[in-house]
């Protein structure tokens, strides 16, 4: 009888230990499906590329996305540049960097603008586009810089002084 009874504790020994085999392959076939998975989304997230600058003047910001795939359009905040910048001149400004790397046509891009006038808004839309071609092509880098278009122009309207109706302006001295 007791060599049964080995044998018996021998046979559940080796269940066990199949059966903890078995536990640690479906482990890392969940692993692995689970990694597929990740790779797959990643995958598809490249697909919509593209590249972001953030351009600024005064106090108006533009986010600039510049996508390498899609129609080939310039939107400003869901309009078309023609309708949210009326003017020609404002147009011209917004485009400005993209016109200069004879890269109007090849991408679609989609801007998000907000505070500042138009005239701030458009010039931070043309440096945001600049930046936004430097991450595309660091190539693109010397002729950009020659234009202008990478540096941001920092002046800003000065603040209100107290005891002075603006900035700078005194109220107007009376003798009596």
């Amino acid at each position: 009888m007791p060599k049964t009874k080995a044998k018996t504790k021998k046979k559940k020994k080796t269940v066990k230990k199949t059966v903890k085999k078995l536990k640690t392959e479906k482990k890392e076939i969940k692993k692995t499906a689970v990694k597929k998975e990740k790779k797959e989304k990643k995958e598809e997230k490249e697909e919509i590329k593209y590249y972001e600058g953030i351009g600024r003047r005064k106090t108006a910001v533009a986010r600039v996305r510049i996508f390498t795939k899609g129609g080939k359009e310039f939107s400003v905040n869901k309009k078309t540049l023609e309708e949210y910048f009326p003017t020609l001149e404002l147009q011209t400004t917004a485009a400005s960097s993209l016109e200069t790397m004879k890269c109007l046509e090849k991408f679609k891009v989609s801007v998000i603008v907000r505070g500042g006038g138009l005239n701030a808004q458009a010039e931070a839309v043309r440096h945001g586009a600049a930046r936004a071609l430097l991450l595309f092509n660091p190539d693109f880098r010397k002729r950009l810089k020659k234009a202008g278009f990478l540096k941001r122009d920092s002046r800003m309207r000065e603040r209100k002084k107290p005891g002075l109706k603006r900035a700078r302006r005194a109220p107007q001295w009376k003798k009596r």
